[in-house]
């Protein structure tokens, strides 16, 4: 919508006024700094321009803005303090999805995009705060910048400078000061080369620079917020094409209602604009839980011999109240050990108190260590080793620091405790149902399509180690149908291993996902094994093994995986293509000191299409146990061979199902994102990953 209303000067002077009448009438006991909001391409920042400003470490902004020419949808994350991320999906509507009108429909243009930011210097008291940016450093350029920012706070006032390059640097105020270094810094490559989704560094801090920058005002009403800015672009180089621009003053305002901010603008002297963001955190995201207290062990009445224990009540209990579920256990004069699998509790801690107030209850006083030995399947992973007196203490609140968890400490089981070992029911039948949801944005048919249902999972175990498994997926509600070009006609050197997705995806409403048969055991006191072998996932079938090793509570693990695979048939569940590849990978997974609650794996290693080279996944916990991941392939193939997207890469979020339940819970959710799949850095998804297998052993993600 165009609008004409004052002239640039005029507007911002008028703006200016405001501010300093509504500022008369503030209580100067006011001493609020103006709080973080969304630009509109998303990120912290005022209206068109980013601020040096971080937000709480894990707040998560979900932001749509709307003007004349150009939609967004943002995802925004304070994944570390000094760190921010964002997602961007723009949708053009002056220009059709490709040039070829058949295939484009109704869609208008999309574009996805990342940004990233920096903070290099805290604010102090005479310093300000100073980050670095880069906007659009890994899609197709659309709005490529880099910027250096700073911010300085002043009671109910915010100020905001800074220098931008590339899209934030059109209106070309100054000379680049990197030009002074080098001449290559003088100008700016034209375009993007590569086929998007590639890196640029090339371009970096090159071409025209500008100045930007403006304040943000909290108003004494505590919702209402106020924005004056003057950006650093003059829109000659848009890809909506060249727009008219009155002036570089931008003014709005945001007014915040519980978790949402909506926000209104006025930019370039001639547009309205507007936004609505959701807000959250995930540090701080809770479910209240409605529970028992934790059962109280003063004036407990307990047998006192061995021979007296009520084991079904025992076994009962440790089921019913702290989610542990037995498969052994052995019980002497002096030690009592039970063996089985935690289905209640994320926290260990919890389960451990849980586990050890309910065994301190009703076994006697003259046995002086508790053994709670959490298996997988049938395996035995860690032995958390308690010391029935100092727990007891603790537990009562009979010292000045009654630390319940000083009282245990997590091992791997010792071969007493391994040859006492003795699981009930090895052999049997065992089912489960899980949901699933699959998404794709920015497709030509629809902006958003989608595809979820059920997934039913059987198996039969013949001992602890050897079980034959299966799943059939039945999806329940899509719009998968809408597509329209199920053959990829990206060209490509590379074997066909992923791009045939559509086809498998939308063959049959009822498809059989898995059927294989698996061995697993522990082959010392850190190494773990696996061989399967079957129809492994939606695509391959093949045979495979891996081994791992996994320390306990260690910060390290190795792990090494090999299968030879032949590429399943998307016309029916039991034929396969002639297609057959040997892959496999050498990973090592990696919790830094430095990046608190952060796992690092790296797999290098032989890919689907054949391609050799390395995986690297980078995965934040947040304090909800809610975990946000991306992963990139860089592999020996040129991005000229790998087609668009130059690489592989994605998203992924994955949820507890305790955020969602009254009761404590074990379960999670992922929810992926992947911007655009190609073959090549594909790998073979695994029935099973012995990283998750022994996750008991060094939890992460619970």
């Amino acid at each position: 919508m165009k609008l004409v209303f004052l002239g640039p000067w005029r507007l911002a002077v008028t703006v200016l006024a405001c501010l300093t009448s509504l500022s008369s009438y503030a209580d100067e006991a006011i001493k609020v700094s103006v709080a973080p909001s969304q630009m509109v391409q998303g990120g912290t920042g005022l209206i068109q321009t980013p601020t040096s400003r971080m937000r709480p470490e894990g707040d998560f902004d979900i932001n749509y803005t709307d003007n004349e020419e150009y939609r967004f949808w943002s995802v925004s994350l304070q994944l570390f303090p000094w760190m921010e991320a964002t997602a961007r999906y723009t949708d053009v509507r002056s220009k059709l999805y490709s040039d070829v009108e058949s295939f484009s429909g109704d869609q208008t243009l999309k574009d996805k995009g990342l940004d990233v930011k920096f903070r290099l210097l805290e604010e102090s008291f005479y310093l300000p705060e100073v980050s670095l940016g880069f906007r659009d450093f890994g899609g197709t350029g659309f709005f490529e910048s880099e910027h250096i920012t700073a911010s300085k706070a002043y009671g109910p006032f915010d100020f905001h400078f800074g220098l931008g390059w590339g899209y934030l640097g059109t209106a070309n105020d100054i000379t680049n000061p990197f030009c002074k270094l080098k001449d290559s810094y003088c100008s700016r490559p034209a375009g993007y080369s590569g086929r998007g989704g590639k890196v640029d560094y090339q371009q970096f801090f090159k071409g025209t620079t500008s100045i930007f920058g403006g304040i943000e005002y909290q108003t004494p009403w505590e919702p209402l917020r106020l924005k004056l800015e003057f950006e650093g672009n003059d829109y000659s180089r848009d890809r909506a094409g060249k727009l008219e621009q009155d002036t570089r003053w931008n003014v709005g305002a945001v007014y915040k209602w519980d978790n949402f901010d909506f926000s209104l603008n006025y930019q370039r002297g001639n547009t309205l604009g507007f936004g609505v963001t959701y807000k959250f955190n995930m540090h701080t995201f809770r479910q209240t839980k409605i529970e028992e207290p934790p059962r109280s062990l003063i004036n407990v009445e307990r047998p006192q011999t061995v021979a007296d224990i009520n084991h079904q009540r025992l076994y009962r209990d440790l089921a019913t109240e702290s989610g542990f579920v037995l498969s052994d256990a052995h019980i002497d004069d002096e030690a009592a050990t039970f063996y089985g699998q935690q289905i209640a509790f994320r926290d260990t801690d919890m389960a451990s108190e849980s586990i050890g107030r309910v065994i301190a209850s009703e076994v006697p006083e003259t046995i002086k260590t508790y053994h709670v030995v959490e298996n997988t399947g049938r395996i035995p992973m860690v032995d958390t080793v308690i010391d029935a007196d100092k727990f007891l203490s603790a537990a009562r609140y009979e010292g000045l620091e009654s630390d319940i968890t000083s009282t245990y400490h997590r091992e791997t089981p010792n071969s007493e405790v391994l040859a006492n070992y003795e699981p009930n029911s090895p052999r049997g039948f065992g089912f489960s149902t899980d949901f699933f949801w699959t998404q794709t944005f920015g497709s030509p048919e629809d902006f958003y399509l989608y595809q979820g249902g059920l997934i039913f999972s059987g198996g039969y175990t013949l001992n602890k180690n050897v079980g034959f498994y299966g799943s059939i997926r039945a999806t329940v509600i899509d719009n998968f149908d809408k597509f329209n070009f199920k053959v990829d006609k990206e060209d490509s050197t590379l074997p066909r291993v992923r791009t045939y997705v559509r086809e498998y995806v939308t063959r049959s409403n009822i498809i059989m996902d898995t059927v294989y048969a698996q061995w697993v055991d522990k082959l010392s006191d850190n190494v773990y094994a696996q061989a399967y072998a079957g129809y492994l996932e939606t695509m391959y079938g093949g045979v495979g093994t891996e081994v791992i090793y996994r320390p306990v509570d260690s910060r390290l693990a190795f792990g090494v995986d090999l299968n030879y695979v032949q590429q399943r048939s998307y016309e029916n569940d039991f034929d396969f293509f002639d297609y057959k590849v040997l892959t496999g990978h050498a990973s090592v997974y990696w919790r830094p000191e430095f990046l608190p609650d952060t796992l690092l794996t790296v797999s290098a290693g032989q890919f689907l299409a054949k391609d050799k080279g390395v995986n690297i996944d980078f995965a934040k916990r947040f304090d909800s146990g809610i975990v946000v991941g991306a992963y990139a392939a860089i592999t020996d193939v040129s991005s000229e061979e790998y087609g668009e997207g130059s690489f592989t890469k994605g998203f992924y979020i994955s949820v507890p199902l305790d955020l969602f339940v009254v009761k404590h819970a074990k379960g999670r959710g992922r929810f992926p994102w992947i911007p655009i799949a190609r073959d090549g850095g594909q790998m073979l998804n695994r029935p099973m990953r012995m990283i998750d297998y022994t996750e008991a052993r060094s939890p992460f993600f619970d």
